[in-house]
């Protein structure tokens, strides 16, 4: 028997009722708080924590080993990237992952970490204060902050890209979009992309991406777009009802903050992130979260040794 609108309609609406009932933070966009359904745990990598190493010239790692913790600054709202438990506290998501595997490679045991929700607003600021010792939550590498603060990476190249429902046949593209509704957060970097590069399509605005996903559940909306990995997230939440289509057309490369002046702490991050892309545990992290989307594991982006400040 062949399913109808109203049918799926009436599906979804259930889906967005149990899944999306609150907002996502984006790269470039709005701050939320959708519900937790991490990586399945057994799925994740374990990292060997390197028992013997030593960072002296670097002032962060040697107030992390005397404190005897590392303080880590993250997202706890963005589905299969940083995400927080609100019943447990536990942190999950690829973010998470990249954290833990940077902490292992610097000597500190899993149990050390603390992680720390910094609002994207706050990020330059809670390096420069020293409330965190690294930074690990969709944080796109740019000249203006490099300014402010330091970067290791970039660990995955994002860019704007398009969720759409699994029925939907005829969007593969930005350049499909004339006479779509495309849904973004207002104000955000992709709702001006799709403005100025693709003015044939019907914009709509809301405050947070979770809204617009309910939209393109419910039908009222034919594509949400903002950075692909954030859109991969939501498909990963639900990959029966919607996919991420074609390439992404922006770059969004996603770094590690550290402190500006602590370049001995970036060169080693950026030891550590080489050394566990080439021994697979950077992908393993990657389809054990965001790779639940159906999206396979990108080849990681080359990382930028760019010169001491």
């Amino acid at each position: 028997m062949l399913r109808t609108r109203n049918t799926r309609t009436g599906r979804a609406a259930a889906l967005v009722a149990g899944l999306l009932l609150a907002a996502l933070a984006a790269g470039c966009g709005k701050d939320g708080s959708p519900p937790v359904k991490g990586p399945k745990a057994e799925a994740l990598p374990v990292y060997q924590v390197d028992t013997g190493f030593e960072l002296p010239e670097s002032r962060t790692w040697t107030k992390a080993k005397k404190r005897g913790y590392l303080v880590v600054g993250a997202k706890e709202d963005q589905p299969y990237l940083g995400e927080k438990d609100p019943a447990s506290g536990i942190y999950s998501g690829f973010d998470i992952e990249i954290a833990r595997m940077m902490a292992a490679s610097l000597g500190f045991e899993p149990k050390t970490i603390r992680f720390r929700t910094i609002a994207s607003a706050n990020r330059e600021t809670a390096l420069q204060n020293g409330q965190i010792d690294y930074y690990v939550g969709t944080y796109t590498i740019n000249d203006m902050r490099k300014k402010l603060v330091g970067f290791a990476g970039p660990y995955y190249m994002a860019g704007q890209g398009l969720l759409v429902r699994t029925d939907e046949n005829d969007i593969h593209g930005p350049q499909d979009l004339a006479g779509k509704t495309v849904c973004s957060a207002a104000g955000s970097t992709p709702y001006q992309r799709i403005a100025a590069d693709y003015p044939k399509a019907t914009l709509v605005a809301y405050d947070t991406y979770s809204i617009c996903v309910d939209n393109l559940l419910t039908y009222q909306v034919d594509a949400v777009t903002t950075d692909d990995a954030i859109l991969l997230g939501f498909a990963a939440k639900a990959p029966d009802e919607m996919k991420v289509v074609g390439k992404p057309f922006s770059q969004e490369p996603y770094g590690i903050g550290v402190p500006r002046d602590d370049n001995a702490l970036r060169d080693a991050l950026n030891d550590a992130l080489e050394a566990n892309e080439k021994n697979g545990n950077w992908k393993k992290a990657y389809e054990a979260t965001l790779g639940l989307s159906g999206a396979p594991a990108p080849t990681p982006p080359p990382i930028d040794r760019y010169p001491a400040n």
